[in-house]
């Protein structure tokens, strides 16, 4: 791997597409966000199902909205590791989505919480195969970055105050 290939690989994480993304994602969430964080602290008669629910997706949306506003605002080179978060992100929430869903269908025996089980179910599996991705992805840059680095320091080390190239010390 060359310089000019590892730089294109940077830059390609660091497009205006994944920032115009990542800027649509933070307004989405803060208006989920408000939207049902503002239902659930001016409704004081919903039931407490209803009210859990509200806090559990206020959450979420805050969690996207903080991710959002992470990617945005480093100032470094990230290496796919917002998409490894992001990945763990969508899991973790569906795998939520899922359990409240089998709790409300075995529980509470409400049969629509069962097809909701089973969009959840696929998000799940979706946001499982996006999270090995975006794994495999980040150790492929991080071992292209290590090569890239050993290369630079080994040139670093054979080359003298100007630029030139040192003969190595003859053995003992």
């Amino acid at each position: 791997m060359d310089t000019p290939s590892v730089s294109a690989l940077l830059d390609q994480e660091l497009s205006t597409r994944s920032r115009v993304g990542h800027v649509l994602l933070l307004l989405a969430a803060s208006t989920m966000s408000a939207v049902v964080g503002s239902l659930w602290a001016t409704e004081p008669a919903l039931p407490p199902r209803t009210a859990a629910a509200f806090a559990v997706m206020t959450g979420m949306g805050l969690c996207w909205v903080a991710y959002a506003a992470w990617v945005l605002t480093s100032r470094r080179v990230l290496l796919g590791w917002q998409r490894v978060v992001a990945a763990r992100l969508a899991a973790l929430f569906s795998a939520v989505a899922l359990a409240g869903a089998l709790a409300v269908a075995m529980l509470a025996g409400i049969p629509a919480a069962w097809p909701a089980a089973l969009v959840f179910a696929a998000m799940l599996a979706l946001a499982v195969v996006a999270l090995v991705r975006a794994q495999r992805q980040y150790g492929l840059l991080c071992r292209r970055r290590a090569e890239l680095a050993q290369r630079l320091a080994g040139r670093a080390a054979t080359a003298g105050p100007s630029g030139s190239r040192l003969r190595s010390p003859a053995p003992d």
